[in-house]
């Protein structure tokens, strides 16, 4: 009998909780436009302004400054008009950080955006320095700064209050909720110039009427991930991660592990066999049984060798030969322990072929 597949990809997509599952039946049960002013409408808005309170208390926000929408993506739209010429920069700690031209009612001017955790490796970014120029990123100088926290969120302690950031985007997917909703975080005081227009939903700020089966979701998860963390849950999963690079370390003496000396999420192992294509030790490891990635969901279906790993010095083979593997609360020893093993014999089989 074959044993049960192991997920072990949750940059990618975290599994959907049961508490988002039971919130989301529970909504979509509900009749009527949260937009109404019956009874109906009424009870369907209650339940998008209490997942609105859930995201805004992980997320360390009031519930004024969570604007729901379609995903992080959508909620990235701040950076919609990049100026000629600018463009993505990642320095030599993988930290990504891009500069763009943004007019909106309140926020002209330019936008420094950060990853507060690089999905790939899982590399904290410290959060820059605002000086009297405004946010400073080397020696260049942005009048905002907008903070990707999807895959920080629920994981390490973060607050958008302290971080003083301007806008934050999170995704629920990513901590687990439903696909295709997210939020952007606004600082109070400044607001977005609409993509959507329309019927003036969340106060003029993103038309059409709201998701209110995801956006339940969302605050569910939201609320079970707050939870989690502050039970101390994800210093358990660290300590799983840690046993994984025992074992490939064991298994594999030529194996380079990336961003592991640096501050970085608890769940996430980055790692290279030079010579050995990364896609091809995805494809490998699928067939017996285990889903990890070699590099960011975002990028699925390109081919091509990953620039933060360049950033961080691996030349191009090495870079080229890149594994991410990312766990879970879920996530058993038994787990990590079989794909390390599954992982080893892989690498064998490489080399005798190699040869």
């Amino acid at each position: 009998m074959s044993r049960a597949r192991v997920y072990l990809d949750w940059n990618a997509s975290a599994p959907l909780r049961p508490e988002a599952r039971t919130a989301m039946i529970a909504a979509l049960d509900l009749t009527g436009n949260p937009s109404s002013v019956h009874g109906e409408g009424r009870k369907v808005r209650g339940v998008i302004e209490r997942a609105r309170a859930q995201v805004a208390e992980l997320v360390g926000a009031n519930t004024a400054q969570v604007v729901f929408t379609s995903g992080a993506t959508e909620a990235a739209s701040v950076l919609r008009h990049l100026a000629p010429g600018r463009g993505v920069v990642v320095d030599e700690t993988a930290h990504d950080c891009l500069w763009a031209h943004h007019s909106g009612a309140g926020t002209a001017g330019t936008v420094l955006a950060m990853g507060f955790a690089n999905s790939e490796t899982g590399v904290l970014s410290p959060v820059p320095e605002k000086g009297g120029d405004g946010w400073m990123h080397g020696e260049t100088a942005c009048d905002h700064l907008l903070m990707d926290v999807v895959q920080a969120v629920g994981r390490v302690p973060f607050s958008f209050a302290w971080s003083g950031a301007d806008f934050a985007i999170l995704s629920a997917h990513k901590i687990g909720g439903p696909k295709g909703v997210g939020a952007l975080i606004l600082r109070e005081g400044l607001d977005m110039e609409a993509l959507l227009l329309g019927g003036g939903q969340e106060l003029g700020r993103r038309s059409g009427t709201e998701n209110a089966a995801g956006i339940a979701g969302f605050g569910a998860a939201a609320a079970a991930a707050l939870e989690e963390l502050n039970a101390g849950v994800w210093s358990e999963v660290a300590k799983l991660r840690n046993i994984l690079e025992k074992a490939l370390v064991a298994a594999e003496n030529d194996i380079i592990f990336v961003g592991n000396t640096q501050e970085r999420l608890p769940n996430t192992s980055c790692f290279a066999l030079p010579g050995w294509k990364g896609e091809t030790q995805v494809m490998a490891m699928d067939l017996a049984g285990f889903a990890v990635s070699a590099g960011s969901a975002c990028s699925s279906g390109k081919v091509k060798v990953p620039r933060v790993l360049r950033a961080m010095g691996l030349d191009a083979k090495a870079a080229e030969s890149a594994l991410r593997v990312s766990i879970g609360p879920t996530t058993q020893e038994d787990d990590i322990l079989r794909f390390a093993e599954a992982w080893a014999a892989q690498a064998r089989k490489h080399r005798q072929r190699a040869a």
